[in-house]
């Protein structure tokens, strides 16, 4: 569960990264963090993404098979063709054919490319398949990396390039998998099985075929280099643009509240535009590459057919004789030589933007875990509620803290409020316990462990949060109050609903709590999603309960009700209160005062007034006007 951090003050909020591109200013809160292009390793990348392929032995062995099957029927086409050819023969100026001979190379010849048809059209399901289950164990540990990533990652990396990797990047590396891998593995069979065809011909004129092969490799080795930035900035201004779609719809009542939408729109334009650019560029130079290589084997069929002719009209000692068929099944298998490199050409660029985009998917698996190091075997129910924070420090960048040698201390059972200016680290406390940030000095305990030693899993199922924003899932309303405990009964569910004031709502919908709600809980009222919250918080009946500004969404008749259901929630529990709002925590047993990272002071509401210090003026400034 996400906690956001304070918004107000550079010390809570790391400093944003200038985001890539000419002219290009943030689209939203995340809107500045897409990093500039930097090297990438290559050659890492595609032995990772081939172990992830090599995944699925039994297919890569049917598939191969199936290839050598396909390449076999292909290669020894030429050479019927090459023998029903020389059946046509000039004897004593008069053309004979051995028209026996001939029906059988060319019903040799039909069988074969029914062979190679059929062996075809079940190596693209093959190939479908590999691709589907490569993508699939790709996808998942994708998944499953992201939910282990911490907090803070998700906190200073756009959301909507997140989804791009998950989405855009797996997809470009599934189509590359299904359309490139079997015409890599065809290329090197038909490349080994035309160049041994030619040696049996010929070795002279296998040599000739030769010649414009260094020119290939040369041509081929230098444009990748140069093509390969744009494939890469391509993939990340298609991240940075739904990063910006992503926050354009989730802000769209701000954006149009503000009057920015042509504001908006000019910064959409601007990456796009450079999207444009890149892509054309990607376009172009990858496009280069087929009509290069189409020049090289068009000019490999003229050397082998100038040399062939005139080898048979003048016959040398150092190789075999030539025929007419021998020429032409030569001209054959030097297109079958060229047509993999060829083949390889063409699919570059798909072949680029997948490795591109297979570095991107990496970036995210190589990022560290969340810690997790609790080795502690206390249970959710050995926890009471003792928590101590002893001389806590924090920062969220390096140079700028928040906390500075905080102490404080809730006993069990005990309420306790947290006040402050904004800025000045009451979320901060949150994040803490619930081990979102690793605190940089000082020690938390809970009950005398320190939460370090208790795995987050444990700790976190002791604590229920609600949020001053709060979090709803696309799902029926009876879930998302399940969230924390789905092993509850329908009974205990609309019991917590009735304690947080929440059936009243829920029991006018049409499908009551089977309704299922929008995106975020959109077709419901900010009040009504926030009393959905604390029903779930009441359910999960958590040893320790969080509420950050937990009830100022609602009017003050319904936050007057949900307190005094608070009342009941809170009874035996440790409760950690977030407020803006004084008058909701009157009754705490403890108030404390942050101030500059520091507890300043702490005390009972009236103690705290008699004071004359910072919660005294904390409160005169909020009910100033009231008393006027």
């Amino acid at each position: 569960m996400n906690q956001p951090r304070e918004k107000a003050g550079a010390q809570n909020m790391p400093p944003l990264r200038p985001m890539s591109g000419p002219g290009s200013r943030p689209g939203g809160p995340m809107g500045a963090r897409v990093n500039k292009e930097k090297p990438k390793n290559l050659k890492k990348t595609l032995m990772r993404l081939v172990k992830y392929i090599g995944k699925s032995k039994i297919l890569i062995l049917l598939l191969i098979g199936i290839m050598v099957i396909v390449t076999v029927s292909d290669l020894a086409g030429p050479a019927l063709q090459g023998a029903a050819i020389d059946t046509i023969r000039i004897v004593d100026g008069r053309v004979t054919v051995n028209m026996e001979a001939m029906t059988g190379y060319l019903i040799a010849m039909a069988v074969l490319f029914a062979i190679s048809a059929s062996m075809a059209f079940l190596q693209g399901i093959l190939a479908a398949k590999l691709s589907q289950n490569t993508v699939y164990t790709l996808r998942n540990d994708l998944f499953k990396k992201i939910s282990k990533l911490p907090i803070r990652y998700t906190d200073t990396h756009r959301h909507g390039d997140i989804m791009s990797r998950m989405t855009n990047d797996v997809e470009n590396v599934s189509i590359a998998i299904s359309q490139s891998i079997t015409s890599l593995i065809s290329s090197i069979l038909t490349l080994i099985g035309a160049f041994t065809m030619m040696l049996i011909y010929g070795w002279v004129m296998a040599l000739i075929a030769c010649v414009t092969i260094p020119v290939t490799i040369l041509l081929t080795t230098n444009l990748a280099k140069f093509m390969r930035k744009y494939f890469v900035r391509r993939q990340k201004l298609l991240g940075q643009i739904n990063g910006q779609v992503e926050e354009m719809v989730t802000s769209y009542k701000t954006v149009v509240a503000y009057g920015k939408e042509k504001r908006a729109v000019e910064d959409f334009t601007v990456t796009s535009e450079e999207l444009k650019h890149c892509s054309i560029s990607a376009r172009v130079w990858g496009s280069i590459m087929g009509p290069c290589m189409n020049f090289l084997g068009n000019l490999q069929y003229v050397l082998i057919a100038a040399f062939g002719g005139y080898f048979v009209l003048h016959p040398v000692s150092f190789m075999r004789a030539l025929s007419v068929g021998n020429i032409q099944s030569m001209l054959q298998y030097s297109k079958k030589f060229t047509r993999p490199i060829n083949e390889i050409a063409n699919q570059y660029a798909s072949i680029l933007t997948a490795l591109a985009g297979a570095e991107r998917i990496f970036e995210i698996m190589d990022s560290a875990d969340e810690i997790n190091e609790g080795t502690s075997d206390i249970q959710i129910t050995d926890i009471k509620g003792n928590i101590r924070f002893e001389a806590i420090d924090f920062s969220y960048e390096k140079g700028e803290p928040v906390l500075k040698g905080l102490d404080l201390w809730l006993k069990e059972g005990q309420k306790i409020a947290i006040v402050g200016a904004t800025g000045s680290g009451k979320t901060t406390i949150v994040n803490l316990l619930t081990r979102f940030y690793e605190i940089d000095g000082g020690r938390i305990t809970v009950d005398g462990i320190d939460v370090r030693d208790i795995p987050k899993e444990t700790l976190r199922r002791s604590i229920a949060i609600v949020l001053q924003d709060t979090v709803l899932f696309s799902d029926t309303i009876r879930n998302n109050i399940k969230y924390g405990r789905p092993e509850s009964t329908d009974e205990e569910m609309r019991a917590a609903a009735a304690l947080a004031r929440a059936d009243v709502f829920i029991e006018r919908l049409p499908d009551g709590y089977d309704t299922v709600l929008a995106e975020s809980g959109s077709n419901l009222s900010q009040g009504q999603r926030q009393l959905l919250s604390i029903a779930r918080a009441v359910l999960a009946d958590p040893k320790i309960l969080i509420l950050d500004e937990a009830t100022s969404s609602v009017d003050t008749r319904t936050e007057m009700h949900i307190q005094q259901a608070m009342v009941a929630l809170m009874e035996n529990r440790t409760s950690l209160i977030i407020a803006h709002r004084l008058s909701t925590i009157r009754d705490a047993d403890k108030i404390v005062v942050i101030k500059d990272g520091r507890v300043a002071e702490a005390g009972n509401h009236e103690e705290l007034l008699a004071a004359g210090g910072e919660y005294y003026q904390l409160y005169k400034n909020q009910f100033a006007g009231i008393a006027t």
